[in-house]
């Protein structure tokens, strides 16, 4: 599927599909001076297309923080035909060729370069997705997980960068009581800065607990979209709740009083995970995009 761009030689849309651990990157997006998870594609994919100067654009589905992780990250570039041509191109390759092994190809060639600059990036895929696929505007869901111990907690030293520690005793059962009161479609302003012009709105879809094999506790979160660091701040208020900080009354309070709090902490980067962005069949990707883009209403009532 090709895109045309004025005078320009026609594009053709990549989806990429990453995961990587972000303990040493200043976060997704590029910024003057630091090291970026953006910042490090961009400059390998201009390595690996030989653009000099002309940087790749990447468009993200889910904007990391600095030292958040992702397993399932997906973004987007679109690339002249003549380059995609050449990053494709496989010595001895047949007419036969698919799209899933062209895809597999191009990873192992932009994993290549990664190595030598950004070897905490992984590249599983690189296909050719439609003209209407955009990694931000047609995901319909995104799905984190966040990893905690309390206080008396097993330690493992091989996860510890993975996992926040809470320095008191947790009660799993009052943390999922906590997480099923968050449930929903809700004004989530309490939990989050809604951008200027915007609104808090959310539908929150999951949010379940389980105790991990190496004995930590992991919460699966999920919903058509998040605000900034609102994850981490559902996480803080239910743990806030099973440790003993606030009672239950006071958390549906808080929530429904749309206003941010300092009764319960925003929880640290590194325990947090994007795990997965989920997207319509292709037929529907330029409807998804739109109604993404609409501004939310307020709640009845507001």
């Amino acid at each position: 599927m090709t895109l045309e761009s004025g005078p320009s030689a026609p594009l053709t849309r990549l989806r990429l599909d990453l995961a990587y651990d972000g303990t040493d990157f200043s976060g997704w997006a590029a910024q003057p001076g630091l090291r970026t998870v953006q910042g490090e594609l961009e400059a390998a994919i201009a390595v690996l297309l030989r653009t000099g100067e002309e940087a790749a654009r990447l468009t993200v589905g889910g904007r990391t923080d600095a030292g958040v992780h992702a397993r399932g990250q997906v973004a987007h570039l679109d690339v002249a035909d003549a380059r995609l041509a050449k990053w494709s191109a496989r010595r001895g390759a047949d007419d036969g060729r698919n799209g899933a092994a062209e895809s597999a190809m191009r990873a192992r060639k932009l994993n290549g370069v990664l190595k030598r600059s950004a070897p905490d990036v992984v590249i599983h895929e690189a296909r050719v997705v439609p003209a209407a696929f955009d990694a931000r505007f047609s995901a319909l869901r995104r799905r984190y997980e966040y990893r905690l111990r309390g206080e008396g907690m097993r330690r493992d030293p091989l996860t510890a960068r993975f996992t926040a520690d809470v320095p008191k005793p947790l009660d799993l059962a009052e943390m999922q009581w906590a997480s099923d009161e968050l449930i929903g479609l809700n004004d989530f302003t309490t939990f989050c800065k809604a951008r200027e012009g915007a609104t808090a709105v959310r539908d929150l879809l999951c949010f379940e607990w389980r105790e991990t094999e190496d004995g930590a506790y992991a919460a699966r979160i999920e919903a058509d979209a998040f605000c900034h660091s609102m994850v981490r701040a559902l996480v803080g208020a239910v743990v806030a709740v099973g440790s003993g900080r606030i009672g239950r009354d006071e958390l549906v309070a808080l929530r429904d009083a749309r206003e941010r709090s300092s009764r319960f902490t925003v929880m640290p980067a590194h325990g947090l995970s994007l795990e997965e962005i989920a997207y319509p069949a292709d037929a529907e990707l330029a409807l998804r995009a739109e109604q993404t883009r609409a501004r939310r209403d307020p709640l009845s009532g507001d």
